[in-house]
Order: C-alpha cells, then structure tokens, then sequence
C-alpha cells in the first residue's frame, strides 16, 4: 500500500490481519495474565543462584608466565589448583610465586579459581572449559609473551561485556624468555592492536622505564571499593624494579590513579590504576614484586613482597580481586561528583522528537497504540512486513556515580501465533562514542507480547564517566506484525 502514511500502514496491516489477531487472542492473553507470577519466580531463582555462584578467576600461565626466574602462578595443579591441595590453608599448600593470592581468595569459599596452562590459549565465546565467558575476572600476571591476535580481540569483549580483567606488568626489558617481548610490551600492545578498540580504550599507558625502589602511597578515599574493601585498608605498595602507568583522562574518563609513586599524582608515576571499558572493569599494576609470596618451584630466586611491611600488598590484591569479580560496587571512576538525578531528557516523549534520534514516524501520538502517560509514545515496527525502526539518546554518566538504573516500560502485542520462534525483535544496547556496541542489554520478541506496558530495569552503573548512546533497535520479519512500544524512559543517577 504506497503512498499511505505510517499510521495508515499499520491501520491497514492489522486490519487485513484482523482474523488473525482475534484467533491469536486468547493464547496471548493467557500467558500475559501469568508473567507476573512466572515472571516473579523466575527473579526469586535467578537471585538463589547468584548469592550461591562462586566469583570465577582464571589465572593466566600460557604467556610464559614461569619463564626465567618468574613463578607466576598459583599451583602447579594445573588447569584446576584444588588438584595439588583440595584444602589449602597455607601459600605453601600450593606451589608457586603468587600461591598466597590463591589460596586467600579460596579460602574464603566465595571464589572457584583456574589456571590456563602452560599452550593453552586464551579465548573467548568458545566451548573450552578456560573460556573467558566462564569466568568473572581474568588475571594476567607479567606476561612475557605478545598475545595472539584473536586472544587480545577475546580479553577485550570479555571485559566490554562484563569481565574484569587484572594486569600486573614489571619493569622494562624483564623479557625473562628472550622473544622480544617483556611484560610493559604485550600490555601496551593489547591495548593499542586488538580489533576492538584500538584508541586507548582503558585510559592509561605502562611507561617504559624501570623504578628501582620506592614505597609508593595510596590516595585519600574512604569510598573506593579497592582501597577500603573486606581484606583491609590499603595504605601503599611497594616497587622492587617495576614501572608505573601514565593516565588518559581525555580518553576514558573512567581511569583512576589509587597508588602512586612518590612525589607523583594525577596522571604521572600512577603506580596502581582502575578503569572500566564497556561493562567490565580493569585494574593495572605497575610491578609483580608486591604479589610474590617468596615461595615457589624449586630453583627460583622470589622475593617476599606480599608479606613486605613497607605496602599492604596483599589487601590491594585481594580488594582488586573483589571489585573486579563483582564483589563490590564502585570504583573505576575519575574521581568526579554525582549529582543524583534524572539524564534522559524528554523521557516521556511528550515533546516529540526533541532530544531522541529515531526513524520517521516513530516518536507519535498515533491512537493506535496508547501511552503509557500523556499523549506521545514511540512505537517501534508493527507493519506486518519486513522492517526495521530505531530510537536512541546520547547521555554522559558522570564519573563520580556509583548507582545509574535505566527504567523504560515496554507494550508488546502481536500476531504472530507461535510460542517458540522470535520472528520480530526488539533489541536494547550501549553504543561507546565510536558507534560500537558495548553492550546489549536485552533483547525482547514476539514470544514478549503483553497486555500492557511492563517495567524493565537495567543498571548501568558500569559507564560511570563515559558517554553512552542507548539505543533500541525493532527488526520486523516479513508477515504478521508486532508492535514494541516504549514510554516513561528514566536514567536516574546517584
């Protein structure tokens, strides 16, 4: 039908489509009516699963990681440490240079650790059992050699999508295997050539250079999760021939220097740094002598620095290991103020297109579909062909929010008659400033029809000091019409 306007379009759609509809009718009233209740049940499971989940590391031992004098790693019970000693109390329990981190965290009994082994390589979205998918936070400790081309593509969605990801580099030219490359290098090179981001995505460069001693300091702020976290107050560290990072602000406003070297602050001499990349976190190290516990394979010549008096080494490592896995909230931020409030402008839709960015026709007061308030909605799709509409703002979170809930009320109604294909589909993401999608937040269909407008939540606390684009995204198949429509956005911060 050419020429008709996109309300008329729809109109006609549906009323050639009548019959269906009214046929569909009764299948789709019944399970709106239980959604709520299901709905509610499956919430009540999903929050029994995740206090009982463990937080999962995996520790990385495939980039020559004992190479030389180094013995980074956290037993020789490899992929699993449990192998060597299911019941660890003691770093000597386990074998290697970083066993007292391990044997820490396990011993909490909140944390099921991994090693990736010696040939392994690091992945992601795969079937392997050391997938980074299947872990909350991924440990790179003095890597010594130059990741592979997929594997830097795979640490970078893992942390864009969630995962936390704990660099520790050392000082310039510890090459301990003689391939060219030392641990300042293949972190530098990570951040700079991986196929996903390539503009300094974390906001910070490991210098090169090499500090021989120092007892750098941590900053004032009781708020942060990694200084202040549940193994104590961090203080300081220490540098046993190490490096420091330089921070980027203009480039992710997210980075944060928390320990620095002395008579350094602001984005000079950062000798531990945090930053956020998509959903995910990062925290970098400047030196592995804080977290080698002096004992080890036989042969190795270690040094104690996580017992060392001079740093709290062992409460930074640990704390680090906390936020980055989830444990806590915070962190990560530039350091700004929060304003608690309100971001999206005309939320409601009711000054029509002002402030969104969507296709024709989208953002109406169309009577076809009501509002959920006032007179305007946008009503994505529901011409019975084959289509796709989109809607989208741009907000900058401010870096000092700890708490960022994205709200927005979804109608979904169809005519489509199956209860198990997605033929139309409703996509919710994050869009960093480059128009990549940092992430997808949730993806609704035809299998989502309702009789009314539902409630959706989404944290986006994650984006604490970028600017994000939400957008949604309507892709329509080529018969049957469904209708997603939105109103009441919120975006409140605090």
């Amino acid at each position: 039908m050419p020429g008709l306007t996109k309300s008329r379009r729809r109109f006609a759609a549906l009323t050639t489509l009548g019959a269906l509809v009214a046929a569909a009718a009764p299948a789709l009233v019944t399970p709106a009516a239980a959604a709520p209740a299901a709905e509610t049940a499956r919430t009540a499971q999903t929050a029994e699963v995740a206090e009982a989940a463990p937080l999962r590391v995996l520790f990385d031992n495939s980039k020559a990681e004992t190479a030389g004098n180094a013995d980074w790693i956290i037993g020789t019970g490899q992929p699993d440490p449990l192998t060597q000693d299911a019941t660890p109390t003691v770093e000597t329990d386990w074998t290697g240079a970083i066993s007292a981190w391990g044997v820490a965290l396990q011993k909490t009994g909140r944390y099921s650790l991994k090693t990736l082994p010696s040939g392994g390589t690091i992945t992601y979205g795969t079937t392997a059992a050391t997938d980074l998918q299947n872990f909350d936070t991924f440990v790179l400790p003095e890597p010594n050699v130059r990741l592979g081309a997929s594997e830097k593509t795979a640490v970078m969605r893992f942390v864009q999508n969630g995962g936390g990801l704990f660099l520790v580099s050392d000082h310039t030219g510890a090459d301990r295997n003689n391939d060219g490359w030392d641990a300042v290098e293949v972190i530098n090179d990570l951040m700079s050539d991986n196929g996903v981001d390539n503009t300094d995505p974390f906001g910070f460069t490991v210098d090169t250079g090499t500090v021989q001693t120092d007892n750098p300091r941590a900053i004032a702020d009781a708020s942060d999760p990694v200084l202040n976290g549940s193994f104590g107050k961090v203080t300081g560290s220490i540098i046993r021939s190490g490096t420091t990072v330089t921070l980027k602000p203009a480039d992710n406003p997210a980075v944060k220097g928390l320990v620095y070297r002395t008579g350094h602050s602001g984005t000079t001499g950062a000798f531990f740094a945090t930053s956020t990349f998509g959903s995910g976190r990062v925290a970098v190290w400047g030196d592995s002598s804080p977290v080698d516990d002096g004992t080890g394979q036989s042969g190795n010549t270690l040094y104690d620095g996580w017992n060392d008096s001079a740093g709290t080494n062992a409460a930074l490592a640990l704390n680090a290991t906390d936020w980055l896995s989830g444990a806590t909230t915070g962190g990560g931020g530039g350091g700004g103020t929060c304003t608690a409030g309100q971001l999206l402008a005309n939320p409601g839709f009711e000054s029509g297109n002002a402030s969104w960015t969507a296709t024709s026709g989208v953002i109406t007061d169309d009577s076809g579909r009501p509002a959920r308030t006032g007179s305007y909605k946008a009503w994505l799709n529901g011409y019975g062909s084959a289509h796709t509409d989109t809607l989208a703002q741009t907000v900058t979170i401010p870096a000092g929010c700890t708490t960022a809930s994205l709200v927005f009320h979804t109608r979904i109604d169809t005519a489509e008659t199956t209860t198990t294909t997605a033929y139309d589909t409703l996509k919710v993401q994050v869009l960093g400033s480059g128009g990549s999608v940092l992430s997808t937040l949730a993806t609704y269909s035809n299998l989502d029809a309702s009789s009314g407008y539902v409630q959706r939540s989404f944290s986006l606390a994650a984006y604490a000091g970028q600017t994000v684009t939400l957008k949604f995204t309507g892709t329509e198949g080529s018969r049957l019409q469904t209708s997603f429509v939105i109103d009441d956005t919120s975006l409140t911060v605090g």
